[in-house]
């Protein structure tokens, strides 16, 4: 089964020769392969007559063309395309009563249109765009579980209840928490605080927590969560979690897709995992455990299948032992910040080229603010910083601005000599260089502002929150990237996140915050990795083991035998040592 697709958002006619026709072979022997469109001006591929020699491919100066080869047994599978040349998706999830179904996959191949099909917003056209059938649908499915549910669910017999991803939308609708949740369901998940806040005053987490309470607080049927833990701290993961495999439990169907593979791993009881290629195709697994969905996603091999779709990802059982220092970049003696209504003290502490600290703690305790000051952006109330050092910083949250992403980049000034090799190339962002900012879709965002951020000149590189948005094979990208980076230009970096995963792969050390939330809080550190962790993972009371054929983290449940070993030892995190 041959697909051809064209991006029509980087498709540009009327900047390039038509080089996808001038030069295709089929087309110069006489065949009408491919066509230019008389309303839109931009080319039509024939799949019929494609010969699959990709010089189209080749030739398009902007990379808008993809031709792919698949298993021909896909062609049956075909669940939803979204007109001619454009994506396509292969099979669905199947929602089951009682059990929270996870969805991993990276970003673009499909993941929020299964949802949009399974919630009623989009009914599924089998490949037939111009004219989608219900009737066609159903008796596509007709003897399997799928058949009933959409029957269900066309007839209007299903109650859905959807928490979006982008929970920051939420920030613009009029009205107080309390006119969106009431009082009661504001209660109910400990928001009370928040009742007389408007929507647009909320921080990430908060809108974050609102909008699943929201969703949690419907009377439904089936529950989709769109990555219920961004913005979140870890605390209020687990938290949120719990609170979701209650839905379940109570016999109701839930489904979600979520890129923190510890929550994923935590929440859900089977997983489906989506392979393909971004903007081109995904395709849909069939059930897995929720332990072996992760794996084989880690492994980046489905060997039912025989297909290789990313690269393996290793975690390290113990933490990578300690070099001697380097050189001291930057020291800063005992800080404090103090506002109306909050203060932070931060012990001193010391940071050293070549060196990544990760930066952890509850949401609203302080971490930013720490970062701010060492950014210059914030003065301290107490304490000084060495303001010789230059800094390049990325906020926590991420604003789009006028222009293409490649102008953005050439209106740097100080760039980094060889950040489209080492920075551009290796996060993709090559292939987002002709797209305007204010285009791009959140992870796209999140990805060009971390790229900007490391592709400057300096000394030390404040990153706050990068895994907001991204999938799980980005994160670990983004990871790679900012240690490359680091170790290469002799520079520093501070990273400010909640995923544990990403934070393992990222730090050489930790600084651990706690306190009370929007009242006071307390940086402690630099600490090596053990040290760090079990300071702050006891502070949560939450302890990890390690899955026994991957290696990676997994929350071992309050009061296990597990939970109980690791905590008499003090190892929170890591296995003992000897």
């Amino acid at each position: 089964m041959r697909i051809a697709v064209l991006e029509r958002d980087r498709c540009y006619p009327k900047r390039c020769s038509r080089e996808c026709i001038n030069f295709c072979p089929r087309v110069r022997g006489g065949d009408e392969t491919i066509v230019m469109d008389e309303e839109t001006g931009k080319p039509v591929i024939s799949e019929e007559l494609c010969v699959g020699c990709g010089i189209c491919v080749h030739k398009c100066p902007f990379d808008a063309i993809h031709i792919e080869n698949l298993a021909d047994e896909l062609e049956e599978d075909m669940v939803h395309r979204f007109g001619e040349n454009a994506f396509r998706l292969f099979r669905l999830p199947v929602p089951q009563p009682g059990k929270v179904v996870g969805i991993l996959g990276q970003n673009g191949i499909g993941k929020t249109t299964a949802i949009r099909i399974l919630s009623g917003q989009m009914v599924p056209n089998l490949g037939n765009w111009s004219s989608p059938s219900p009737e066609a649908a159903l008796e596509y499915w007709k003897g399997t579980e799928m058949h009933g549910y959409l029957q269900r669910l066309l007839a209007g017999d299903i109650r859905v209840a959807y928490k979006s991803q982008y929970v920051d939308q939420l920030a613009r609708q009029p009205g107080s928490v309390e006119d969106m949740l009431g009082g009661t369901a504001a209660r109910r998940f400990g928001l009370e605080g928040l009742i007389n806040r408007s929507l647009g005053n909320l921080s990430g987490g908060e809108l974050q927590q609102v909008a699943i309470a929201a969703a949690v607080s419907r009377d439904a049927d089936i529950y989709f969560f769109d990555e219920p833990s961004s913005y979140l701290d870890i605390d209020r993961r687990i938290a949120v979690a719990r609170v979701i495999r209650e839905l379940a439990e109570q016999g109701k169907m839930v489904v979600v897709v979520e890129h923190d593979l510890a929550v994923l791993d935590f929440l859900a009881d089977v997983v489906h995992l989506i392979y393909g290629k971004k903007g081109v195709y995904g395709v849909v697994t069939q059930p897995k455990s929720v332990r072996h969905g992760i794996n084989l996603y880690l492994s980046g091999y489905l060997k039912e299948e025989n297909i290789r779709f990313g690269q393996e990802i290793t975690f390290e059982v113990h933490p990578p032992p300690e070099t001697s220092r380097t050189e001291t970049l930057l020291s800063f003696g005992r800080l404090k910040k103090t506002f109306e209504n909050f203060t932070l003290e931060t012990e001193a502490g010391e940071i050293h080229r070549g060196e990544v600290i990760g930066v952890v703690g509850p949401n609203a305790i302080g971490k930013t603010t720490f970062v701010k000051m060492l950014a210059g952006v914030l003065e301290p109330t107490e304490g000084t910083v060495d303001t010789e050092v230059t800094v390049s910083y990325k906020p926590q949250y991420v604003r789009p601005v006028p222009g293409t992403v490649r102008s953005v980049f050439l209106a740097m000034s100080s760039l980094h000599p060889f950040y489209e090799r080492e920075i551009v190339a290796p996060l993709g962002i090559d292939a987002l260089y002709d797209k305007p900012v204010k285009d791009l879709s959140g992870g796209e965002l999140q990805t060009v502002a971390i790229g900007l951020c490391l592709a400057r000149q300096a000394e030390l590189y404040l990153i706050d929150e990068p895994s907001a948005y991204l999938d799980a094979s980005q994160r670990m990208s983004v990871a790679k990237v900012i240690k490359k980076v680091m170790e290469n230009q002799e520079a520093a970096a501070l990273v400010v996140d909640h995923d544990v995963y990403f934070i393992d792969l990222v730090s050489q050390s930790l600084m651990v915050f706690s306190g009370e939330p929007e009242v006071e809080g307390r940086g402690r550190g630099p600490y090596d990795l053990r040290t760090g962790m079990n300071i702050f993972l006891k502070d949560l009371g939450v302890t990890f083991r390690r899955d026994e054929e991957s290696n990676r983290p997994r929350v071992n449940k309050p009061g296990s035998r597990l939970d109980r070993e690791q905590r008499a030892v003090g190892e929170y995190y890591y296995e003992p040592l000897g």
